[in-house]
């Protein structure tokens, strides 16, 4: 876990990278420096605030009953935040990419030979799925190794026993077998939880230090106004899929924290680093057109495999849910709401 949380400090480095020399000049309209630096500033507190509760919703199931994973709302809520996340890589992030990668801006060679774009997502798709099983995987066969003692010891006792014994043995044997069996399967299914939470905070983060630098080197009201509303509902919903995701995984109050608070401070920390350098940054250098394309196609693959694969199909198939057809007609309308209401603010952002 330290690794992936350790990270998001690498993007802190990006602005360095993106202060390249310009070689496709475009005059941001309606230029204000003391007005847009305002609404930064609002930015910067509304967006923090409305993360931290986002996030911190979900996380508080102990205290708010209806809100505990075991609950039918929650999976209504989880299906509306997943709707957001997935609509987040599909209609904000991988356009954004595509708008990047393909600019005017960039030599036709090899920028105009192959769209790495589609290519960049797809790969991060796969490596999002691959560190998925790997890390899921070790988990099991490290936490089945330890378990593997507790059995042999059962098996040396049965061998000692007499015949009336091993009989009556071997029945509470194969009872207390089941008991380790069904624990097995549930620390199993919380290590999931685990890799799921750690590599979706991953594809938030990545994405959202490139929304934060790009708002925060933005000098126009007019770009900068209705960002502010829309990120600010983004950043609510994204933190609910993600406070969900933390809460079944059960971390240790620490960790917790940790990763509330990289959520909750990110963009608004992209938002200083890009007020920061809003003198020297060009967003239209093909250095910052590159770079931020590339983050923001992989953060785009990471995004729509997560949404789809271990939040939606995973609870989708769920028992519980298959089990209830109300639930299901609940999580379908909260899904297509979410999603619907998250593209909707592409209009503005």
């Amino acid at each position: 876990m330290n690794k992936l949380l350790t990270f998001p400090f690498f993007l802190l480095l990006l602005p360095i990278l993106v202060l390249g020399e310009c070689t496709c000049d475009t005059q941001e309209e309606d230029r204000d420096k003391d007005q847009a630096l305002k609404y930064k500033l609002a930015a910067i507190a509304s967006i923090l605030t409305a993360g931290a509760i986002g996030v911190c919703l979900p996380i508080l199931g102990k205290a708010i009953p209806a809100l505990r994973p075991e609950k039918d709302i929650f999976f209504i809520i989880k299906a509306f935040a997943a709707g957001v996340i997935l609509s987040t890589g599909l209609i904000h992030v991988l356009p954004d990419a595509f708008e990047h990668l393909t600019s005017p801006c960039l030599s036709d060679h090899p920028w105009g030979d192959f769209p790495f774009t589609g290519f960049v997502a797809m790969l991060s798709a796969i490596g999002t799925l691959m560190v998925d099983a790997f890390a899921t995987s070790y988990y099991r066969k490290s936490h089945f190794n330890k378990a593997q003692p507790v059995g042999g010891d059962e098996e040396k006792d049965g061998e000692h026993a007499g015949h009336v014994h091993v009989h009556t043995h071997a029945t509470h044997g194969h009872s207390h077998g089941s008991v380790v069996s069904a624990e097995d399967m549930a620390s199993s299914e919380l290590l999931r939880h685990r890799v799921i939470s750690q590599v979706l905070e991953l594809g938030i983060v990545v994405h959202s230090v490139i929304i934060g630098i790009s708002l925060g080197a933005s000098e126009s009201p007019k770009t900068i106004r209705p960002l502010v509303a829309a990120l600010t509902f983004h950043q609510f919903f994204e933190g609910l899929g993600l406070g969900g995701c933390i809460s079944q995984a059960k971390f240790k109050s620490r960790a917790v924290t940790i990763m509330a608070l990289f959520f909750s401070l990110t963009t608004p920390v992209g938002i200083a680093i890009g007020i920061g350098i809003s003198n020297g940054y060009d967003d239209n250098s093909p250095t910052a057109l590159i770079v931020e394309g590339i983050f923001n196609a992989a953060s785009a693959g990471i995004l729509i495999y997560m949404s789809l694969v271990d939040l939606l199909a995973a609870d989708f198939m769920n028992p519980k849910m298959q089990s209830s057809g109300r639930l299901q007609i609940g999580a379908n309308v909260s899904l297509l709401l979410g999603a619907g209401l998250m593209s909707l603010l592409a209009k503005w952002a």
